[in-house]
């Protein structure tokens, strides 16, 4: 069938109708999500429009209410049909929208499900996924609601609460917690420039602004994602995005390529430096700067590149720990300001066009646990991860295979008294989305990290078989 973009097709439907003056029977059409072009048959991402027929421009005839009314308009000839064409146009333009009818309602949920099948697999404590380790069955790792929209022409909210997050120390689940509720302020009418305010995504690491709703992967970097709590905080940010290249950052996730979505080019701000829902406890203020490009080669190709950088001190927790049979509370190095928290980072993502591959790096220094002098300083940390993945599309819908390797060397510094992580994992696995609606990952990992739950925190070795069915509605 010949494929038209939308406009195109549109217009040259209307065209044909008005040739035929007559009208016309109706036909049902449909929108391919991720080219906006228009079919004549259900397909494979394909959404319904709904059915259209001829609609002609000429103007209802307007009912005589009385003889005088009558001749006068038929003494007024063709000079009237004018101001009757102009008066039926105008009572048909819609009333403009109040801002509650801008608000929009999305959201998705994953269940998880992982299976032992080697080493000490039991034993594996993972913080990107608390169904890892013994006596686990099938969990619920997100169930996320998104309420977003343009309140005015200078101001859009967004405001995502999760049903599946666990409070410390409960042993009951699928408690609400708040994850975003922040508000853009636009500064000019092509909305390049803004300012963001509220609880949101800290512009550090492309991994960690990638939505997990996009991610191929099951889980995020231990190396990035242990640099800030929940990948959110509470602040103000500045962020930069030319019209053109907010285009791209949209087509990124809409076309299915797993883009990070749009938080600048260029990007700035100051947040608590503590984490999401928690409060600033040292008066200390943490700083980030963002960069990131996504270039659009002639072939169609997609290559982004940039870096991240946060400097700031973080107040870590402490509390009892027996190591090497002793039992000892540690003390901190700065005890009232909080230890040097400081990294860099650096990303290149190649999308899947249809082979892929991202990675990313990040050094710096933190607080950590030092076990001999039994006190928490500052240490340095380095660590990252490579990802390959190839995308097939058809009539099955879309496979994308993947494979990940990971490293950090760091702590833990969420976690009492700041332990030191050692992260190695490879993970292999497809991900099969039959429909916009649908996804469902298996994956095998093989994992050799330390449990920073609770001390002696020894190293575990590991190898587990994961599933995860997600639903987007």
């Amino acid at each position: 069938m010949k494929r038209l973009p939308l406009a195109a097709a549109f217009w040259t439907m209307c065209g044909t109708a008005a040739a035929e003056g007559a009208p016309q029977e109706a036909i049902e059409l449909y929108v391919d999500t991720a080219t906006r072009q228009l079919f004549a048959e259900p397909g494979p991402g394909r959404q319904r429009l709904g059915k259209f027929a001829q609609v002609t421009d000429t103007p209802a005839p307007v009912a005589a209410t009385t003889a005088a009314s009558t001749a006068a308009t038929a003494s007024a000839g063709s000079a009237a049909q004018p101001a009757v064409a102009a008066r039926s146009a105008s009572s048909a333009t819609p009333a403009t929208k109040a801002w509650y009818d801008k608000i929009g309602i999305r959201g998705y949920l994953q269940m998880r499900y992982n299976q032992e099948v080697g080493g000490d697999a039991k034993d594996l404590k993972s913080p990107g996924d608390r169904y890892i380790g013994r006596e686990q069955g099938f969990g619920i790792r997100r169930a996320r609601v998104v309420i977003s929209g343009d309140v005015t022409d200078k101001m859009s909210i967004y405001i995502q609460p999760d049903f599946a997050s666990t409070p410390t120390g409960s042993s009951t689940g699928n408690f609400a917690q708040l994850r975003d509720a922040y508000a853009d302020l636009w500064l000019d009418k092509d909305k390049t420039y803004r300012i963001r305010a509220g609880q949101s995504k800290i512009p550090y690491g492309w991994e960690d602004l990638q939505s997990s709703q996009n991610r191929l992967a099951l889980d995020r970097a231990d190396a990035l994602n242990s640099a800030v709590r929940d990948e959110r905080d509470l602040g103000v940010f500045f962020y930069w995005t030319p019209k053109e290249i907010k285009e791209r950052y949209a087509y990124l996730v809409k076309s299915g390529l797993k883009g990070s979505g749009d938080y600048g080019v260029f990007g700035v701000g100051v947040y608590n430096g503590q984490g999401a829902n928690r409060p600033d406890r040292n008066d200390q203020l943490h700083s980030v700067i963002h960069f990131s490009y996504p270039f659009k080669f002639a072939n169609g190709q997609y290559l982004e590149v940039g870096a991240d950088a946060y400097s700031g001190r973080y107040k870590v927790t402490t509390g009892s720990a027996t190591i090497d049979g002793r039992t000892f509370t540690p003390t901190v190095d700065a005890p009232v300001a909080g230890s040097t928290d400081r990294r860099v980072a650096a990303h290149v993502v190649y999308y899947p066009q249809p082979f892929g591959f991202q990675a990313e790096w990040t050094v710096g220094q933190g607080p950590e646990l030092d076990v001999a002098r039994r006190v928490v300083r500052t240490q340095s940390l380095r660590g990252g991860y490579a990802q390959v993945m190839y995308k097939f599309d058809g009539d099955y819908g879309s496979l994308m295979p993947y494979a990940k390797w990971q490293t950090y060397r760091g702590a833990a510094k969420f976690d009492t008294n700041a332990p030191k992580m050692q992260v190695d994992e490879i993970e292999a696995g497809i991900e099969w989305q039959p429909s916009n609606a649908v996804e469902l990952a298996v994956a095998w990992a093989n994992m050799r990290r330390t449990d920073v739950s609770t001390a002696p925190y020894r190293r575990i070795d590991g190898q587990l078989l994961r599933m995860q069915l997600q639903v987007n509605y």
